[in-house]
C-alpha cells in the first residue's frame, strides 16, 4: 500500500472513531460496536483489492491488545478516588467480578467439555476467557451513568480483568502439574510476589517521576510501566496488578504517602503529574482502543452465523453469563435496581487476547472459534440495548434533562426545588427586585409575559 495512502486511512479511522464517540453519546449505541463495523467494511474493501492481510493483522492485533489492556486500566485506575465511603462499591465489585468469573468459567467449561467432548483441562483453559468482562468496551460505554453505578462498574470490569488473567495464566502454567502443594505454593506466590513488586515499583515511580526535570516525561512513564509489564509476563507474574496500583497510587497519593513517607513527594508536583498523565492516557488508550477493535472488525467472518449449531452454543453460553450476573447482582444489590448494570457484561479485548496466547499444547482440535465471535458480537448488542432501554435510569445526577420551558423558568425550577422556607421566600424577593429592574427594558411584551409567569412559578 502507498505511503500516503496508509497515512490518509489512518487519519479517517481516527476521525471515525470521534464521530462514533458522539454518536455513543447522543443514542448510547457502545462506539465499539462502530469501530467493529468500521472494520468489516475494511476487510471488504482489503478482500476487493485483494490486499494480503496474513500475518499482518493478527499481529498487529496481539501488540494492539497488549498496549490497550495496559492504557485502559491506567486510565481507569488513575480516575478511581479510594475512600471509607467507596469501600462497599469495591468489595462488593471484586466478589461479584470474582465470583461470576469462577462460576461462568466452570459453567463454560462445562459445556464445552460436553458439547464437543473436549478434556476438561483444556475445555476450562477455553472457558476462562469467555468469562472475563472487557473493561475496554465497558470503560468508555458507562461514562454518562450515574456517578456510583459507573465507578461499580469500572471496578469491577478492572477486577474482572486481572482475575481473568491470573486464573489463565494460572491454569496454562500449572496444567501439567500433578502436586496439589506445588499448585498451591505457585498461587500464592505469585500472588504475593506481585503484590510485593507492585507497591514497591508504584513507590518508587512515583518519586522518581516527581524529580525529573523537563516537560517530554509522561511517555517515558508510560514506557516504563509497558516495560514492567512486559518482563513481569515473561516471569510469569500478574502484571497487571503493577499498572493497577500504580494508578491507584498516583490519584490517592495522599492516602499510601503518610507519616514519614510524606517528606518524599511533592504533593503539588506530583498531583501536576497526574493532571497531566490524565489527558495523555486518555488519548492514548481512545487511539489504540480504536485502531484494535477496527483491526479485530477485519478478522470477522460473519459466514460463522450461518453454522446454527454454533451459534446455538454461543447463545446458550451468553444466556448462562446472564443468569450468573443477575443472580451475583441480585446478591450484593438486593434492595437496589441492577439495571443498566445487569446488561453491562461484554466480551472483548481480553477474550482475543488470551483466545490467541492458549499455548499448543492446550490447543483443542474440536472448538470452534467461531463461538468468540459469536458471544462477543451477542453480548455487545444486549449490552447497547440494555443501555438505550434502561441508560436514562442511571444518568449522572445534576445532568441537564431537555429544556421545554425558557432558560430564566428552568433556572427558577432548579433553585425553587433546592430551596426551602425561609430562603425561599428571600429569593422570591431578590428575583422580584430583578425583574422590576429589568422590566422598563423589556421591548415585546411577549417576553414581559414570560417573565412575570417565572416570577409566578418561583413565588408558587
Amino acid at each position: 500500500m502507498n505511503a500516503y495512502n496508509l497515512v490518509i486511512v489512518l487519519a479517517c479511522v481516527i476521525i471515525a472513531s470521534h464521530v462514533f464517540n458522539f454518536i455513543s453519546k447522543r443514542t448510547n449505541i457502545p462506539s465499539v460496536i462502530l469501530l467493529i463495523i468500521l472494520g468489516m467494511g475494511g476487510k471488504y474493501a482489503m478482500d476487493y483489492y485483494e490486499f494480503n492481510q496474513d500475518g499482518l493483522i493478527f499481529g498487529t492485533l496481539e501488540v494492539l491488545g497488549i498496549i490497550g489492556l495496559i492504557m485502559i486500566v491506567l486510565e481507569a485506575a488513575i480516575d478511581l478516588k479510594l475512600s471509607k465511603e467507596k469501600w462497599p462499591i469495591i468489595w462488593k465489585s471484586f466478589l461479584v467480578a470474582l465470583l461470576s468469573l469462577l462460576v461462568c468459567a466452570f459453567g463454560i467449561s462445562l459445556i464445552i467439555n460436553q458439547f464437543f467432548k473436549e478434556d476438561p483441562m483444556i475445555s476450562l483453559v477455553y472457558a476462562v476467557p469467555l468469562s472475563i468482562m472487557s473493561s475496554a468496551i465497558v470503560i468508555p460505554s458507562v461514562t454518562r451513568l450515574a456517578k456510583d453505578k459507573k465507578e461499580f462498574m469500572i471496578y469491577e470490569s478492572t477486577f474482572s480483568d486481572i482475575l481473568g488473567i491470573m486464573f489463565f495464566y494460572f491454569l496454562v502454567e500449572n496444567a501439567h502439574v500433578e502436586s496439589t502443594n506445588q499448585v498451591i505454593y505457585s498461587v500464592v506466590g505469585n500472588i504475593i510476589i506481585t503484590i510485593v513488586i507492585s507497591i514497591v515499583v508504584s513507590y518508587g515511580l512515583v518519586m522518581l517521576f516527581q524529580r525529573i526535570v523537563g516537560d517530554v516525561k509522561l511517555f517515558m512513564l508510560i514506557a516504563v510501566l509497558i516495560l514492567l509489564y512486559a518482563i513481569g509476563k515473561q516471569l510469569h507474574l500478574s502484571s497487571l496488578v503493577i499498572i493497577l496500583v500504580f494508578g491507584l497510587l498516583m490519584n490517592n497519593n495522599n492516602l499510601f504517602f503518610v507519616g514519614k513517607l510524606k517528606e518524599f513527594i511533592d504533593e503539588k508536583t506530583v498531583n501536576t503529574v497526574l493532571k497531566d498523565l490524565h489527558l495523555v492516557t486518555r488519548e492514548s488508550a481512545f487511539v489504540i482502543r480504536t485502531f484494535f477493535f477496527v483491526v479485530f472488525g477485519t478478522t470477522i467472518d460473519l459466514r460463522a452465523l450461518l453454522n446454527l449449531e454454533i451459534v446455538a452454543v454461543g447463545v446458550g453460553i451468553v444466556i448462562f453469563f446472564f443468569i450468573v450476573r443477575f443472580v451475583c447482582l441480585k446478591l450484593f444489590f438486593f434492595k437496589k435496581s441492577i439495571f443498566p448494570e445487569f446488561f453491562i457484561t461484554p466480551r472483548g479485548l481480553i477474550t482475543v487476547l488470551l483466545f490467541f496466547s492458549i499455548p499448543e499444547e492446550l490447543s483443542s482440535l474440536t472448538f470452534n472459534s467461531d463461538i468468540i465471535l459469536i458471544t462477543i458480537i451477542v453480548t455487545s448488542l444486549i449490552m447497547t440495548w440494555g443501555l438505550i432501554k434502561f441508560g436514562k435510569e442511571g444518568l449522572e445526577e445534576g445532568a441537564p434533562a431537555p429544556l421545554e420551558d425558557s432558560g430564566l423558568s428552568y433556572f427558577l425550577q432548579r433553585m425553587s426545588s433546592n430551596t426551602s422556607g425561609a430562603k425561599q421566600e428571600a429569593l422570591a424577593e431578590q428575583v422580584e427586585e430583578a425583574l422590576e429592574e429589568i422590566e422598563p427594558e423589556v421591548e415585546s411584551e411577549g417576553d414581559s409575559e414570560n417573565s412575570e409567569a417565572d416570577e409566578d412559578q418561583l413565588k408558587d
